[in-house]
């Protein structure tokens, strides 16, 4: 991962200035109350979605246990169908690569279809480098690119701005990207989706290329699969005449009839539809029909690394539904922007740290994004415990220890501002495997709780800061057992 977002503060510090943003709160209140209530109905109308749910994650932990042999036939099976395919290693491979086979066509520009994996690698930024314009042409992606601002969501990546910020955007920058927006412009949605529309559809019918991601790859046919709501995919897969896809390598399901399962809980647990509005299949190429060239780019950037990892590596299992995002209570009141990544929400605190490590600030804060409530599981479509990898990747950060990073061993230095924590558990851990210091030290701790502060002091005081300290109370248990006999009267009754 190279890091677009590289640059910005930790989690806390970018966290505390949203959460002062009332107009952000509002919209991100809005929306996600709204997706998440959607969903939870389209949902419900399912009997069997726990055994969708169940299928779903054996059929991505079958595929990542041996995902080597299922990449290999995928490649077969490209390959066969006229396309061509290229291994990136690493953000800067990818870029590389994909910029050679822009500039090999001749053109300076490109239409793209959303793909969190170009965001991921800073995909525009290169093609800029080389004096190649890349177009977003999804909606929300659109005006994040025209307001020179950065997604928010997974799937709407706009969710941070209203209506009437984004009819400010449009009027204001249409014009220097290509057709302007309509002269009396309103903040209605019909009349915002009518100007993208227009907007747009000079660049479908000029562009030769085309640049997607890809929600599935089907590793027995060389498929692949992109689930979206308003066509603009299914204008960039088949108009231009090069078709460029960069995809994770996490992205590939065995079988045809894998899809079956995917294409039932993605859509509900993402738009909370019964079935995406467009959903658009590739194999190869075809002389009647769509881009004469196609090139599939995997793209590995930690994806490996990750995969070693017996506990983290659930993470790879995400279909990017953001049904997460939509319930956890950090998001809502946040924002995506305070995450640092491509990848927000609940989600993105275990995906980003492993794919670009713990050694940076923000990427060390991530694991703490969290109030570890449970929410994101329960609503997860391919069952993540993300609470669990939350926690295994705090362990990761306190302790540091080595870990492989793209093929090179690296040591992790124990995180700084931990030392109080690190000897707060040693000594319970002392106190705990001796009873009779931890009986006096209960002792000691009820007999002076009239004394005791209702904050903590020094490295402690941000904890209690947002959190109220647990009273002690009067008496210790073991005291109170004793004293009751296990909580019985001395007529064998019950207190």
């Amino acid at each position: 991962m190279n890091g677009t977002f590289v640059g910005m503060p930790s989690f806390p510090t970018a966290a505390r200035e949203a959460v002062g943003n009332k107009t952000l709160r509002a919209n991100l209140r809005h929306a996600t109350h709204t997706i998440r209530d959607k969903r939870a109905r389209a949902v419900a109308e399912l009997d069997d979605w726990a055994q969708l749910r169940e299928a779903g994650k054996r059929i991505k932990d079958e595929t990542l246990r041996h995902l080597d042999r299922y990449l290999l036939q995928l490649e077969e099976s490209v390959t066969a169908a006229g396309g061509t395919v290229h291994w990136a290693a690493d953000a800067d491979e990818a870029n590389r690569i994909v910029t050679d086979l822009v500039k090999a066509t001749g053109e300076a520009e490109v239409v793209k279809v959303k793909s969190m994996a170009t965001q991921e690698i800073g995909l525009n930024e290169a093609l800029e480098a080389e004096g190649i314009h890349a177009y977003e042409t999804d909606l929300a992606e659109l005006i994040v690119q025209l307001g020179k601002d950065r997604p928010s969501h997974i799937l709407v990546p706009a969710i941070h701005r209203n209506r009437g910020e984004i009819r400010e955007i449009f009027a204001r920058e249409m014009s220097e990207w290509g057709r302007p927006a309509p002269d009396g412009l309103t903040d209605t949605p019909a009349e915002l989706a009518e100007a993208a529309r227009l907007h747009l559809r000079e660049k479908f019918l000029r562009a030769k290329v085309g640049v997607s991601g890809a929600n599935f790859m089907v590793a027995e046919t060389g498929t692949l699969v992109v689930v979206e709501s308003e066509g603009n995919g299914r204008m960039c897969l088949t108009l231009p005449e090069t078709l460029i896809s960069v995809v994770g390598i996490e992205k590939i399901v065995p079988t045809w009839r894998d899809l079956e399962v995917f294409l039932q809980t993605l859509p509900r647990s993402s738009t909370a539809e019964r079935m995406n509005p467009y959903t658009s299949m590739w194999t190869g190429t075809s002389e009647e029909d769509g881009p004469g060239t196609f090139h599939l780019v995997l793209l590995d950037n930690g994806r490996t690394d990750t995969l070693a990892d017996e506990v983290g590596r659930q993470a790879l299992r995400c279909i990017r539904c953001s049904a997460c995002l939509n319930v956890c209570p950090v998001y809502e009141r946040a924002g995506g922007h305070a995450y640092g990544s491509v990848y927000p929400g609940p989600i993105g605190a275990i995906l980003s740290p492993q794919l670009r490590g713990t050694q940076s600030e923000i990427d060390a804060s991530l694991p703490y994004a969290s109030s570890l409530c449970g929410a994101c599981y329960d609503v997860c479509p391919v069952a993540i415990d993300i609470p669990e990898v939350l926690v295994h990747l705090r362990e990761r950060v306190v302790q540091g220890g080595e870990v492989t990073r793209h093929g090179t061993k690296v040591t992790l230095r124990p995180a700084k501002g931990h030392a109080a924590e690190r000897a707060a558990m040693r000594a319970a851990g002392w106190a705990f495997g001796r009873p009779a210091a931890l009986r006096a030290g209960q002792r000691l701790a009820s007999g002076t709780r009239r004394f005791h502060p209702r904050t903590l002091p020094g490295p402690g005081r941000a904890w209690s800061a947002t959190r109220d300290l647990p009273k002690v109370p009067a008496e210790p248990f073991r005291d109170w057992w004793r004293r009751t006999n296990g909580g019985r009267t001395e007529k064998g009754g019950t207190k």
